[in-house]
């Protein structure tokens, strides 16, 4: 779960990583600007978004999901400063260390947790699509609560030891991560790899099967009502925001991992790759990485788009006047979706 880490480990390995290096101005000028402007945006989103849910009871699965979700998207967030200084090579060994330990791991954690939830709230939604007029009750809601805690434990006790196991004494100015695990926290590491894949992958059948079950059945309701024009156009307009969580998932977490694939091998079997192609696909799986931290951007979009309460909420705590309120509601999942019990809370 960290950024720069290989699997294995040789002198081989070191003599080439120390003439092959990342300083480019990608690494040290590009994605430090990006990533301080996620900064920005994220601790200011997600800040408004957890004062807004503080109000908000967890009265359906959906609002549990989502408040998981925005614990998740500030830890990242968090992340980003010690990432920035680092990448920019103005940080210092003690901060540099703390990436392999601890901030690199937090930032994986938190992605697969978010990976996890967005998987859930996938099922949510084909549930309350195909049958809307099933609702929920307290023993239902206490169950999705114990399961959010069960993710966020496993995942924690996963990650813990590459916090524990990232022990050796660094050995210079210049190391990456994997220079500092112990032999234990290789092979840790590796095995953590495997079932982060196995974490992403089935969530992402999960995401496909279920948001084919939704398009499936909102086309039976559109074949089935046939309504005027304007209905037809808002109808529309709903059922374009019900597919934001997928336009999420597919944007920030699908393309990180599908580089993933090439830079791991490119990590573990050196030899086989020139310096070039290393690099190519070190700035490959950065750029990538960097679509998985916008995850922390763009998942306000769906709190206010697909949440009811959350948006009635940050109406009141904005203080907008009714008129204005009027029109922004408009451009979430009201009126029909809340009747039929389709979109979401």
């Amino acid at each position: 779960m960290e950024q720069t880490t290989q699997l294995s480990f040789s002198n081989s390995s070191v003599s080439n990583s120390s003439s092959c290096s990342r300083d480019g101005a990608l690494k040290t000028i590009v994605f430090p600007v990006l990533y301080s402007i996620l900064l920005i945006l994220g601790l200011s989103l997600n800040a408004l978004a957890a004062w807004v849910f503080l109000r908000i009871p967890s009265k359906s699965h959906f609002i549990i999901y989502l408040k998981n979700i925005v614990v998740a998207d500030i830890i990242m967030t968090l992340t980003f400063p010690f990432k920035i200084l680092s990448d920019a090579n103005v940080a210092s060994v003690g901060i540099r260390i703390f990436v392999c330990r601890v901030s690199s791991v937090l930032f994986y954690l938190t992605m697969y947790i978010s990976i996890l939830f967005f998987g859930l709230i996938s099922i949510d939604r084909c549930r309350k699509t195909m049958w809307p007029f099933v609702g929920t009750n307290p023993k239902r809601l206490l169950h999705r609560k114990l399961l959010s805690g069960v993710i966020w434990t496993s995942l924690l006790a996963l990650s813990l030891p590459n916090v524990i196991l990232t022990s050796r004494p660094n050995i210079g100015e210049r190391f990456k991560c994997s220079d500092l695990k112990t032999e234990l926290g290789l092979r840790w590491h590796e095995v953590v790899n495997h079932i982060c894949q196995v974490i992403f992958w089935g969530n992402l059948i999960i995401v496909i099967i279920c948001y084919t079950l939704i398009s499936r059945e909102l086309y039976k309701s559109y074949a089935r009502t046939r309504s005027p024009r304007g209905t037809q156009s808002k109808k529309k307009h709903i059922q374009v925001n019900v597919f934001l969580v997928l336009a999420v998932f597919f944007i920030c977490f699908v393309p990180f991992h599908f580089a993933r694939v090439p830079y791991t091998i490119s990590q573990t079997r050196a030899l086989l790759f020139s310096c070039p192609q290393k690099l190519f696909f070190f700035k490959l799986k950065e750029s990538t990485l960097w679509l998985s931290s916008l995850n922390s951007v763009l998942d306000p979009l769906i709190y206010f788009f697909l949440c009811k309460s959350f948006r009635s909420s940050l109406f009141n705590v904005m203080r907008l006047a009714p008129g204005r309120c009027r029109i922004l509601r408009e451009l979430g999942t009201d009126s029909a979706g809340d009747q039929q019990g389709n979109a979401l809370t």
